[in-house]
């Protein structure tokens, strides 16, 4: 037990610190985009990148490349997470998962329901319901981790969970609610490889490479069929095996999301944020950022996460669904709460999916960009100022409990 919380800690730092990575390749894209370098970031984020065989060509601007490339590969991380979670970790049983599944599915819907409040009469906007239900993982932690040990590891791993549930939930709602024009063809093809990645499973195939080749042709074929290319990395990901066949060997799936971690912690994150965080401050008034789009986006993430998550959680625990994690309090589950409104780089994503204009694409980052510091200092000032006294170091048998 000592080596599974030994993992999960080595997890947050490294989580925490891809956080702080994050906070500043932000920061280095407003800069970017609001100075005399304006132009080389368009010119960088707009350079076509193209790659052909035969009649198959896939022709796209670096920014799409990295939007549905490289975050296919991030979605990929995340469904080896959770795949893992589930089968072995902190969701593989009720009693363990109960509170997070409320936490989330409170995080989630009074956002929405907040954004469609101030949306439902704006056809043009009404699309974004999902941009303000997502969490920022990387960023959470990272605030968290300012805190310190002023808040137990139960609700590290309370806020790990609850962000895994929400991944999960925006790769069911990008693949029901962000697609469009479908290709039947392509979406045989990617079934096709989708029944061999499940026959190397059965077969018990243990070495990786075939995997990712049938995932990059499963990308391909997804890319062209009109659903989002980043779902492509979530089935692929699924059929990883969990346990070797030989004892004496790693995890194919803990080796893989461990290789893995670093590359889309310190990379991948952040040229993606740095690609979709420049928002361009010209001409931005008080009116902007009191429309509905914004405000929707706004309080949704501030208010609605507090509301959703805190609310569903003690729903959950007054009625005996579930029960506070170890050495946490009701001050410990608020600051929690508020994190979850840091929407950051998952809000962001989903908003380049509800929207192509660019115009609401700078209302989006600069609202995302709002509403996830608010949260975030909130959440902060919670836990570090008004969550009791500072916890005591975590003991041999709290850790095997953990």
């Amino acid at each position: 037990m000592s080596r599974i919380v030994t993992k999960i800690q080595d997890f947050l730092r490294l989580e925490t610190s891809a956080g702080f990575v994050l906070m500043f390749v932000a920061l280095l894209a407003m800069f970017a985009n609001n100075s005399i370098f304006s132009g080389f970031y368009t010119s960088f984020l707009t350079t076509p990148v193209e790659i052909q065989f035969g009649e198959f060509e896939i022709a796209k601007p670096l920014l799409l490349w990295i939007n549905d490339g490289l975050m296919a590969i991030f979605f990929f991380l995340v469904g080896l997470e959770i795949k893992k979670e589930v089968m072995e970790g902190e969701l593989s049983g009720f009693d363990k998962a109960a509170l997070p599944i409320f936490a989330a599915v409170g995080g989630i819907a009074v956002p929405a329901l907040i954004f469609a409040g101030f949306n439902y009469s704006e056809p043009d906007t009404i699309n974004g319901w999902a941009i303000p239900a997502a969490t920022d993982i990387a960023f959470a932690l990272g605030v968290l981790a300012l805190v310190g040990s002023r808040v137990p590891v139960s609700l590290k791993i309370l806020l790990l969970a609850v962000a895994i549930i929400d991944d999960l939930a925006a790769i069911i709602i990008i693949a029901l609610f962000y697609t469009e024009n479908l290709s039947i063809n392509a979406l045989m093809l990617a079934a096709v490889g989708g029944a061999g990645l499940i026959l190397l499973n059965r077969m018990k195939v243990m070495r990786r490479t075939p995997y990712t080749l049938i995932g990059v042709f499963i990308w391909a074929c997804v890319l062209k069929s009109g659903v989002h290319a980043t779902l492509a990395g979530v089935i692929t990901a699924l059929a990883i095996p969990l346990v070797h066949t030989d004892p004496e060997k790693s995890s194919p799936l803990h080796k893989t999301e461990h290789d893995l971690h670093i590359w889309v912690a310190y990379m991948i994150l952040p040229l993606f944020a740095f690609a979709n965080a420049g928002v361009s401050l010209s001409g931005i008034s008080p009116e902007d950022v009191l429309a509905p789009l914004p405000l929707g986006i706004i309080l949704g993430l501030f208010l609605g996460k507090q509301i959703g998550v805190f609310g569903m959680c003690w729903i959950a625990v007054k009625t005996g669904a579930a029960r506070l994690p170890e050495g946490t309090n009701w001050r410990h589950i608020y600051g929690v709460a508020c994190l979850t409104g840091i929407g950051f780089t998952m809000s962001l994503f989903i908003g380049t999916l509800a929207f192509e204009d660019d115009a609401l694409l700078n209302s989006v980052r600069l609202s995302v960009l709002m509403g996830s510091l608010a949260s975030g200092f909130m959440g902060y000032t919670v836990l570090r100022f008004m969550s009791g006294k500072e916890a005591r170091p975590v003991s041999s048998a709290e850790s095997a409990a953990l």
